[in-house]
């Protein structure tokens, strides 16, 4: 049976909680909230008011892991200083789950370029997760949505150079100059979220949200500004069928304006080829049943 992508073209923080309460599921226990922060500088993320009733609704924690570029979040001290920039930890209980530089290790069964995955080491504490995602452009990855937080948005800092690396290095200075081969990143990628998805197997549900839709990701200092108009609030069990419904949302926006210029970005770095390789290790869909939500 095809998987469900609830959607709805209204956004609100009240609809988010809405198409998450069609999914049916209640997450266990502690429930990791994973989300973006923001990049210092960045105008496009989505703002802590925006996710407070999500949040609330799962009495979650919002967790987040150090980045592998230099900037306001790769280290511990920068980054949680950056948070209460943000006023993250003014609204929810904040958890950067590789603060220590200790690194959970999770296997790959047959991953096609990792064998191991670096998350940040608190992800032990959690039964559940829900995965927040801001659909946008991505400079490396073509477009960032779910499989993108899950692998390089649940990484530790050296899991993110790791990724980016091909699994040729662990160090967050050196990983650029060893920079995996376009098709060797996204498979990495995908390999990644296939071991966050083993860890937390039904205990985990994915939200994505087409607003503020920018060439650049919410990690960009300097961003450009959204080129297309918002589309709407996505949900769903499997996060390759969310992927593949947003992808397909863009190609159906033929009356946008900024849909070339979007599409430029994520054909160009063969964006697509993450959701193909996450297919093929067999931890979600591409086919779908999109149910609108009015």
């Amino acid at each position: 049976m095809k998987p469900t992508v609830y959607f709805s073209k209204e956004i609100t923080p009240e609809k988010v909680v809405e198409l998450f309460n069609l999914l049916g599921i209640e997450l266990p226990g502690k429930v990791a909230v994973k989300l973006h922060s923001g990049e210092k500088g960045n105008q496009n993320y989505l703002k802590p008011e925006f996710w407070k009733p999500m949040v609330e609704r799962v009495h979650g924690t919002v967790v987040e892991c150090n980045t592998a570029y230099m900037g306001a979040r790769n280290t511990t001290k920068k980054h949680y200083r950056l948070i209460h920039e943000h006023k993250w930890d003014e609204f929810f209980d904040f958890d950067l789950m590789d603060a220590e530089d200790d690194d959970l290790i999770l296997p790959i069964e047959n991953g096609k370029i990792l064998k191991e995955n670096k998350v940040g080491r608190h992800m032990e504490n959690y039964d559940s997760m829900v995965i927040l995602s801001h659909f946008k452009g991505h400079p490396m990855g073509g477009y960032g949505g779910a499989l993108k937080q899950l692998s390089i948005g649940c990484a530790s800092s050296r899991g993110k150079a790791v990724i980016h690396s091909a699994g040729k290095t662990d160090d967050q200075y050196s990983c650029w100059a060893r920079s995996a081969k376009q098709d060797e990143f996204l498979e990495g990628m995908a390999d990644a979220a296939s071991s966050v998805v083993k860890f937390f197997g039904k205990n985990i549900a994915f939200i994505n949200v087409m607003k503020n839709i920018s060439v650049d990701c919410d990690c960009c200092a300097k961003a450009e500004d959204p080129c297309m108009k918002d589309i709407g609030i996505l949900a769903s069990l499997d996060p390759i069928a969310i992927d593949q419904a947003c992808i397909d949302l863009v190609y159906a926006a033929k009356d946008d304006p900024g849909q070339k210029h979007f599409l430029e970005r994520v054909e160009s770095r063969h964006g697509v080829h993450t959701i193909e390789a996450a297919a093929e290790l067999g931890f979600g869909s591409r086919e779908y049943e999109l149910v609108e939500i009015k």
